[in-house]
């Protein structure tokens, strides 16, 4: 988007996307809610020093701007506080990092003991050698494994590893998909030119015949072809792949010698430990893991094929904390506790009581809702709706009651969700949706 156009479906409101959106005093008249003073006096102040005051997916233009918090304080398993001291039952998630639930005992207990030796070193530490060897281990086609720090960081460099490895140029990617911040596949304007993109071309999600003409297109020049495991998209619906799809567009990737890169940052270890292809039946040749592999410590991974490690050795790779051992150890402390207490199992069953009990209690009051994605990363929308107005009052009115929902994004379930969580969330839906019933009427 633009930096002066709203949100897809957004209603126009003042500002730029990101210009100061500062929140008014709002009357919140439910109990044990504190309002968002404070959130108000450091955005002001923000303001004066950070363009736009909160950038990128975070910006207050992107969620509810006057009637959400806008910075945190403090968090513990499944719930966290803003700074107007505010408690919110998040499933957020940080956007999708917490997965065991924030301040693990398990996990900081791993970081303490690796910081008192050290972080940020002149060389790589054990631990790197070691998450390497757990996440070849957990990965099916896996035999060596990169580091970095987000995402984006491992999108772009897989991306540079199948040019290296087929010695083309173009990259395929689902229109509409999120693979990053980066040039080449950033959803902002801001800053670019045509010859970012130039060799980038895109397809309809679950549209295997698109794909296919892409390619007959340009045969012999695609490099790779980019994805996430399910179609996840800010405005809409989350869409799960159609039967066939997967196997379609892996069977003509072979066939044309194109990297299979799977864009696993968003759901791995909420789906299958082993990676979220798992659950779809097909094998990548890369995979790109990020968020949840450090439960809130930054780390990301790439796993890919043997027979892409020469290449992958060729493109250069490297950052100044790409190496910290914290983060590491971070990560194998995670994915020990995810395995040994059946994380992905809990998430899923909380994902399917929350969703369940969520739509029950819409038509309880006469309103229609769509629910969709993969239960431990849900998303739920108003249906029949085009302007987004009733799904940021939901939000809006069950913030003030303590439970965190982004009313654009796909939201996070963690295993530190509870049933008492889960009826709490329910409760304060029920009221939430009084609210927007009312208000439609």
């Amino acid at each position: 988007m633009s930096a002066t156009s709203n949100p897809p479906g957004l209603p126009a409101r003042a500002g730029s996307d990101f210009s100061p959106v500062i929140p008014p005093p709002a009357a919140n008249g439910i109990s044990g809610h504190h309002g968002y003073a404070e959130s108000r006096r450091l955005f002001a102040r923000a303001s004066r020093v950070t363009p736009g005051g909160i950038y990128g997916h975070t910006s207050p233009a992107l969620t509810v701007p006057g009637d959400f918090p806008y910075y945190a304080a403090r968090a513990e398993g499944g719930r966290y506080w803003d700074v107007d001291g505010n408690e919110y039952i998040d499933y957020m998630c940080s956007y999708g990092p917490v997965v065991l639930g924030h301040h693990h005992p398990e996990v900081e207990a791993a970081v303490d003991r690796q910081r008192r030796d050290g972080d940020c070193f002149n060389h790589p530490t054990e631990a790197m050698v070691e998450l390497a060897e757990r996440l070849v281990d957990l990965v099916d086609f896996g035999d060596w494994a990169v580091f970095g720090k987000n995402g984006s960081d491992m999108t772009t460099w897989a991306i540079r590893v199948a040019r290296e490895f087929t010695g083309r140029k173009i990259i395929l990617r689902v229109r509409h998909s999120y693979n990053g911040s980066h040039a080449w596949c950033s959803p902002g304007h801001g800053g670019l030119v045509a010859e970012d993109r130039v060799h980038v071309q895109a397809f309809d999600w679950n549209n295997l015949d698109n794909f296919r003409d892409l390619v007959r297109r340009h045969r012999g020049k695609v490099a790779a072809l980019i994805a996430s495991p399910f179609h996840h998209p800010s405005f809409g619906d989350s869409v799960m792949p159609a039967p066939g799809f997967w196997a379609g567009v892996q069977e003509t990737c072979r066939q044309e010698g194109i990297v299979l890169i799977l864009d696993d940052v968003r759901a791995g270890f909420r789906l299958h430990l082993g990676g979220s292809h798992r659950v779809f039946g097909f094998e990548p040749d890369l995979i790109c893991f990020s968020k949840a592999l450090g439960n809130g410590h930054a780390i990301a991974a790439t796993v890919g094929r043997a027979e892409l490690k020469v290449a992958a050795s060729r493109v250069f790779l490297t950052g100044s904390f790409w190496f910290n051992a914290v983060a590491m150890r971070a990560a194998l402390a995670t994915l020990a506790v995810l395995e040994r207490d059946d994380g992905i199992g809990r998430m899923r069953r909380t994902g399917e009581q929350l969703m369940a009990g969520l739509q029950e209690r819409a038509l309880r009051h006469g309103l229609r809702v769509i629910a969709s994605g993969p239960p431990a990363v849900p998303f739920l929308r108003f249906a029949d709706e085009t302007d987004w107005r009733r799904q940021q009052l939901f939000c809006a009115e069950i913030a003030r009651r303590g439970v965190f929902f982004h009313p654009h994004h796909n939201w996070f379930v963690c295993a530190a969700h509870t049933e008492a969580d889960v009826a709490e969330t329910l409760a304060a839906a029920d009221a939430a949706f009084a609210v927007v019933s009312d208000a439609t009427a």
